[in-house]
């Protein structure tokens, strides 16, 4: 294995293994964030066991330029792989609220319920005055739809999307043409 390690491949190798461990650990992460405890474990065993590999090779290769740049690139392209691979998998669930001037809520529930969304209605105050309030539940994969609803029925509309730790029964996704799909009960 030592010979794998060596110049001129050794860099490379370590700097590929930094890219997995480094993007598996930032979906790890996101894992145990929203609460998938058993996924996150495993992922955790392998990113380690990359990591352990890696670093030792790394080590044994501390007078080498090269294979310190291959093991600190490595880590930077994988977070920012990570980062992406996570925002790709769209994990989880979001909140997409609303808040629309007086009158326009009616219309955007309405256009919303006719996209699939289930809505809830809420009368609100603002600072000029009565507001409607629309709070959306859905997975992070249909937020952009959402928003795009809402932002195309009513231009002037203040949104926020925020993380949902947990959902209990309930509409997250648009309505199949032949019924609903629900959230586990």
């Amino acid at each position: 294995m030592d010979a794998w390690f060596a110049l001129p491949y050794g860099p490379v190798i370590i700097f590929a293994m930094r890219v997995v461990d480094v993007s598996m650990g930032a979906v790890r992460l996101i894992l145990m964030v929203r609460g998938w405890r058993k996924v996150a474990a495993a992922v955790s065993f392998f990113e380690v066991f990359i990591w352990i590999v890696a670093v030792g090779n790394a080590m044994q290769h501390l007078t080498s330029p090269y294979h310190l740049v291959g093991y600190a690139g490595g880590f930077a392209t994988g977070t920012y792989v990570g980062v992406s691979v996570e925002r790709a998998l769209a994990l989880g669930q979001v909140v997409v609220r609303a808040i629309l001037p007086n009158g326009d809520g009616g219309r955007v529930a309405g256009a919303l319920r006719d996209a699939g969304y289930a809505v809830t209605e809420i009368d609100g105050r603002g600072r000029e005055g009565p507001v409607d309030i629309l709070n959306v539940v859905v997975t992070r994969r249909n937020a952009a739809d959402v928003a795009e609803v809402v932002e195309t029925t009513a231009p002037r509309s203040f949104l926020t999307v925020e993380e949902v730790r947990t959902a209990r029964r309930g509409m997250l996704r648009p309505v199949a043409a032949g019924g609903r799909q629900q959230v586990r009960k």
